[in-house]
């Protein structure tokens, strides 16, 4: 199918859990090397067939924009040209083996080859690695990166600062890691221990559920068993001779895809291509795909597992094979038919979890997992633990929509969200980043289907439409198929182990549900007149350019202040964000309070008369966003939505200001979710740390610390509305609108709903300042209830905040880049002892103080001390030695490079900027990146680690086992 469908094969509600089913893709963290020349194969000597080899059998219109070919040797390529952003060249390796083309004794080699390959290869030698792509400008881990999934290994770049020569030495390492990594037994010993802790790191819980979904929804097929992580029998019985052997096997030319969307001359990076890799050839034959099977109903229909962690969990699939179909046009309609027939009973599940039914949420998709079945997956979490109740209503909502057509306005609403977001594709079809595409190409490939352009996409669309296919027939006769199946499989998850779960599991899937469903409620026709009126627009007291991109900051009579980017840098989009309020230092710092529900709960409260249901008919088929969050001083709604949508966007925000509604089914959702969630808070060290590190750091301050069992028990509507009413109604405001509009326009929009608001009160500054703990000698040592065999450690010393001293904040980002590399040298490289140590500073700029650098790593428990005094050392290195200046040009010129790419989009702008129309030193910050980093030297820096990185300072933390916590270890709540 080409790649837009896949825009609607999730559901509404949240992602579905059947991702685990795949396998998660191992990603790992990787840096490249030097190279010596490789043999030039000449382009002019090498016969290429450039037809469209990705559209054989189809009948879509290839997108002219991709450029395809076919070497000699088998490989392929599709390039393409794309200034998104400016001087980026997104290369992506795709070979066509992943861990289901491994034998029994191999698990995990697909992913090993992957770590091998980026440690040495033909052209690099073995310990530089990580340097050459940095030196060019690439994000360690971010931009030069790779994944192993069961189908497909994934190398990637994205290489800043491109030129010719540069993707030259780009492709020759890639061709080199390809053909011959150094699989030798010292690079072999030395990956190997980053291979078992990137294991060991995951979390236990959740892996173990996705086994046991793989396990019992492709029994009897290789899926079942085969994890791209592998086992750890396997992987310490590797030799190089036994890796070496699957990777002749596998690596070959014919396997290998060349991916290339950038700023670059399309046939350049095609000749490129051809330089690299036409002189590869494979080792022997090229070897038939495995069979991946298919279905088998013979297998186990239900099993259950019981995971106290874990809430309650359902999963459900119809399963039929997965069979090859040529990429078509009417293939494409009719899965269109089949996806706009599950967002319909997605929609029904939503509205009912909504009105605070059995199930805290439930969805349906269709999906093609691993090329091992096609299947439609259910996916339910009950609220609490009647688990049966909520399957219940779940399979009547189904049952319902097999039996009964829906009406045509239902069909109607969701084929209008299909068309807005296909539209809207096409808008933006000039600012989209060349490495979606190379990204989408590659998601093409695996699934063996096609890409088509925005524009091919839509015709698609439009011409289902008119040809009559989207009817409430067609809607049933879809779900009624899309529910029959070779097999059906069910997977339950409980709190608490139960040996009669399976088979009341099994009853549960067979009991006759037919007309229990709640009878369909036709949701209103709403529009616009029925928002809360806001008043008279505002008018403007004040306007003047500032900063440099050039920005319109306006201020209105009733003390609104906005900042206006007119850019058409990014077609088609537009970013809006409005600060209102104080944020945290408008909470109470001596108390706790329900802060913590309102991400979930105040949106989906609803505004005036409307509810989420008529908001949701209100801004069907339009790209209208209100998401909300809480800053260091100001709480903040945040939408993307287009030129023609923006107006209506401020004025829903706006009215959400001014007559909020106060619902209290989406508060109980809130605390629902609340306490489904809270026995995974002390599942692993990493949970532990995302639950208490916030607080910890700011010396057990409520505003940050999480909520006890008791107070999620307690919260109640009435609670949280008089937490937040008066929050909405005091405080300043400030406006931002980024993007493809016009000034004037903007800020007549501006004046119609946020200017036309009564004043506001001043907001209480209720305790600014923010306390780092005190200097600790022993770590705060706290425990989790996860595998025995996982640990965390963190390290952190105090620093500042605000806007004024931006060059310092800039200095600390250096610093902790330059520590955090060299952490990962000692901790992963050699001590092999974490997968993904970290470093970072954060420097809060609506906070006086607060600010610190700290150093995180997971480990095992027996490496906690290690960990401390490998950080601690480096802290000392950097107070007692300036950087040399290669290391430190390296970091620079990478950051430098990150800031050049983003800066080239309007959020960028509106990021660095928020806050300006009250703070102007931000707006000046925002003036000053460049020569802030440039300025920086190591001395400069050596003076940076001196003020701040003293040992009588730091604070430190360690999560441990509760099994192993020694006497001082402390438990969590």
């Amino acid at each position: 199918m080409i790649l837009f469908s896949r825009t609607f094969a999730r559901p509404l509600a949240a992602a579905s859990l059947l991702l685990l089913a795949a396998g998660p893709a191992i990603g790992q963290r990787k840096r490249a090397a030097p190279a010596a020349q490789p043999p030039a194969a000449p382009p002019g000597k090498v016969a290429v067939d450039t037809s469209p080899w990705l559209f054989k059998g189809s009948d879509i219109t290839p997108d002219p924009e991709w450029q395809f070919g076919r070497l000699p040797n088998g490989l392929r390529y599709a390039v393409r040209r794309n200034g998104v952003p400016p001087g980026q060249v997104a290369v992506r390796v795709r070979i066509d083996a992943g861990s289901l083309y491994e034998g029994d004794a191999e698990q995990g080699y697909a992913h090993l080859i992957e770590h091998l390959s980026f440690r040495g290869s033909k052209y690099v030698p073995d310990g530089e690695t990580r340097r050459v792509w940095q030196r060019f400008g690439a994000t360690f881990g971010s931009d030069s990166n790779a994944s192993t999934t069961p189908t497909q290994t994934v190398y990637k770049l994205d290489l800043p600062g491109a030129t010719d020569t540069k993707l030259d030495e780009s492709l020759k390492i890639f061709a080199g890691m390809m053909a011959e990594p150094t699989i030798s037994q010292a690079n072999l010993d030395g990956e190997r221990p980053a291979v078992l802790a990137e294991q060991r790191e995951a979390p236990g819980a959740q892996v173990r559920y996705g086994d046991a979904l793989r396990q019992t929804f492709f029994a009897g097929q290789p899926l079942a068993d085969r994890s791209p992580i592998g086992t750890i029998k396997t992987l310490e019985a590797a030799t190089p001779a036994s890796v070496l052997a699957f990777h002749q096997r596998w690596y070959r030319p014919e396997r290998t895809v060349v991916i290339i969307s950038g700023d670059i001359d399309a046939q350049v990076a095609a000749d490129l291509v051809v330089k690299n890799f036409a002189g590869w050839r494979g080792t022997g034959p090229n070897p038939a795909d495995p069979d991946f099977g298919k279905p088998d109903p013979a297998q186990p229909a239900t099993r259950a597992i019981a995971e106290p962690s874990l809430p309650p969990l359902v999963a459900t699939g119809v399963l039929r094979p997965w069979i090859y179909r040529d990429d078509t046009i009417i293939f494409n309609q009719k899965r269109l038919v089949d996806f706009l027939a599950l967002r319909l009973i997605n929609r029904r599940l939503e509205t009912r979890a909504r009105a605070g039914g059995s199930f805290l949420q439930a969805s349906v998709n269709l999906d093609d997992v691993s090329r091992s079945a096609n299947g439609t997956f259910t996916n339910i979490v009950p609220v609490g633990d009647d688990w049966e109740a909520a399957l219940k209503d779940v399979r009547a909502v189904i049952a319902d929509a097999q039996a009964t057509p829906p009406s045509q306005v239902e069909v109607d609403r969701e084929l209008a969200e299909f068309d807005a977001a296909m539209k809207n594709d096409v808008d933006t079809a000039r600012v989209e980043a060349g490495a979606k595409q190379a990204d989408d190409m590659v998601n093409a490939l695996d699934i063996r289907e096609t890409v088509a352009g925005p524009q091919t996409s839509y015709d698609i669309l439009q011409q289902a439409k008119r040809q009559g296919f989207f009817t409430p027939a067609a809607m049933v006769e879809s779900t009624r198929r899309l529910f029959q199946g070779d097999a059906t499989r069910a997977l339950l998850n409980t709190r608490t182990a139960d040996a009669g779960a399976a088979a009341k599991l099994a009853t549960a899937l067979t009991a006759d549900v037919s007309g229990l469903a709640a009878p369909r409620s036709e949701q209103a026709a709403v529009d616009f007149s029925r928002v809360p009126a806001l008043g008279k627009p505002g008018k403007v007291v004040a306007r003047v350019t500032v900063g440099d991109p050039p920005m319109e900051q306006v201020t209105f009579a009733n003390g609104v202040r906005a900042l206006i980017h007119a850019s058409s840098a990014e077609t088609g989009r537009v970013y809006v964000r409005v600060r209102f309020g104080r944020g945290y230092r408008a909470l109470p710092s001596d108390r706790p309070t329900v802060a913590w529900a309102g991400d979930n709960a105040l949106v989906a409260s609803g505004i005036g008369s409307l509810n989420q249901g008529d908001l949701d008919q209100l801004t069907s088929g339009r790209r209208i966003g209100l998401d909300f969050d809480i800053g260091d001083d100001a709480f903040v709604m945040n939408a993307q939505t287009t030129p023609g949508d923006y107006a209506d966007n401020l004025t829903l925000m706006a009215a959400k200001l001014a007559a909020p509604r106060w619902d209290a089914a989406p508060v109980l959702r809130a605390r629902a979710a609340m306490l489904a969630a809270y026995p995974g808070f002390r599942a692993s060290p990493d949970a532990v740390l995302g639950r208490e590190v916030e607080g910890r750091l700011r010396d057990g301050d409520p505003r940050w610390t999480p909520p006890t069992l008791e107070q999620v028990q307690k919260l109640d509507a009435k609670a949280f509305r008089k937490l937040f009413e008066p929050l909405l109604k005091t405080g300043p405001i400030e406006v931002q609108v980024f993007g493809d509009v016009k000034a004037d326009e903007a800020i007549a929009a501006i004046a119609k709903s946020f200017g036309a608001l009564k004043g506001r009160k001043p907001a209480k500054d209720a305790s600014p300042t923010v306390r780092f703990p005190a200097h600790v000698v022993q770590p705060v040592t706290l425990t989790h209830d996860g595998d025995d065999t996982q640990a965390a450690a963190l390290i952190a010393w105090p620093t500042g905040g605000g806007s004024a001293d931006h060059a310092e904040a800039r200095r600390l980002d250096v610093l902790a880049s330059i520590f955090a590399d060299r952490l990962f040298d000692r901790l992963r490289s050699v001590a092999g002892a974490s997968y993904s140590p970290t470093a970072q500073s954060q420097w809060p700029m609506g906070q006086p103080g607060g600010g610190r650098l700290l150093a995180l790593g997971q480990v095992a428990p027996d490496k906690v001390d290690l960990f401390f005094k490998l950080s601690r050392e480096i802290a000392a290195e950097l107070v007692a030695t300036p950087v040399p200046e290669e290391e430190m040009r390296r970091t620079i010129v990478t950051m430098l490079q990150y800031m050049a790419r983003a800066s080239s989009g309007n959020q960028f702008w509106l990021m660095q900027t928020q806050g300006g129309t009250f703070d102007p030193a931000r707006i000046e910050a925002s003036q000053s990146l460049v020569s802030d980093m440039t300025g920086i030297t190591p001395q400069s820096l050596q003076q940076t680690a001196a003020k701040y990185l003293t040992p009588d300072k730091d604070w430190t933390m360690a999560v441990v086992p509760r099994a192993k916590a020694g006497p001082a270890g402390t438990a969590t709540r």
